[in-house]
């Protein structure tokens, strides 16, 4: 991929087109020492090359913007151009924050107008499959202004009072209903004025971009979520992520 080889992502495009922003510039320290997370390799092939192909995977999504670490633009840029990536997407690399907020909020001020829906991925979630990113894509499109994919617990969650030092016992305050929960994942998708109002409003911290919409008081939705979009955090997850992409490679020729 090159500047010359593609359209820029500055030309207005057609209404309602959806943009992908992979905030990308974490270092990963629960990954050990090294590259950054979204750097490590997968299969041969950086995470965040992945993620980039899972998101350009749908056909909806028509531009991707990797908000890079603010002294590593230039190399993620040159990633991008090594790899080979769907010829219908643009792509765009901007620096990124200190904070992951400050990150997908510089994502969303490169967006060119016209991309009415907007996805947030994270880049250390590669294998999300295009079903799920296409469902999400769908729900806003109906009319949701907040969309996150989700699963049901597998485990009973308890509700603790932090101790006062690492290591000691955590007395148990609650037993939240289990039914009633369950563990989000991304990419979250946004109607694109309801996502810059968050981020021009809300100033606490935030664990995601759906949050942030719930504070403004919009309704988020969830759809279901898949197994192999987990995130790869700790190194037993990417001794996982290297299973699943194994298997698809010899199944699915992926």
């Amino acid at each position: 991929m090159s500047d010359d080889s593609r359209p820029s992502p500055s030309a207005a495009p057609s209404a309602g087109r959806t943009a992908a922003v992979i905030p990308a510039a974490g270092r990963g320290v629960r990954l050990g020492p090294g590259a950054p997370k979204a750097l490590r390799a997968l299969g041969g092939t950086p995470m965040l090359i992945h993620a980039v192909r899972a998101m350009a995977a749908s056909r909806a999504v028509s531009l991707v913007v990797v908000v890079a670490p603010p002294e590593g633009a230039a190399e993620v840029k040159s990633l991008l151009d090594a790899h080979a990536l769907p010829e219908r997407t643009d792509f765009l690399v901007v620096p990124g924050g200190q904070t992951r907020q400050e990150s997908v909020k510089l994502g969303l001020d490169a967006l060119p107008p016209g991309h009415d829906i907007v996805l947030v991925h994270d880049a250390a979630r590669p294998l999300v499959p295009v079903d799920t990113v296409d469902a999400v894509i769908e729900a806003v499109r109906e009319g949701a202004p907040a969309v996150v994919p989700a699963l049901p617990l597998a485990d009973t969650v308890k509700q603790v009072e932090p101790a006062g030092a690492p290591g000691e016992p955590e007395p148990v305050v609650a037993t939240p209903e289990r039914a009633r929960l369950r563990a989000v994942q991304t990419p979250q998708g946004f109607d694109r004025t309801a996502l810059v109002r968050a981020h021009e409003t809300v100033t606490g911290d935030v664990t995601d971009d759906a949050g942030m919409v719930e504070q403004l008081g919009l309704t988020v939705v969830a759809v279901p979520g898949h197994e192999e979009a987990f995130k790869v955090t700790r190194p037993l997850d990417l001794v996982l992520a290297e299973a699943v992409l194994a298997r698809r490679r010899l199944n699915d020729g992926f």
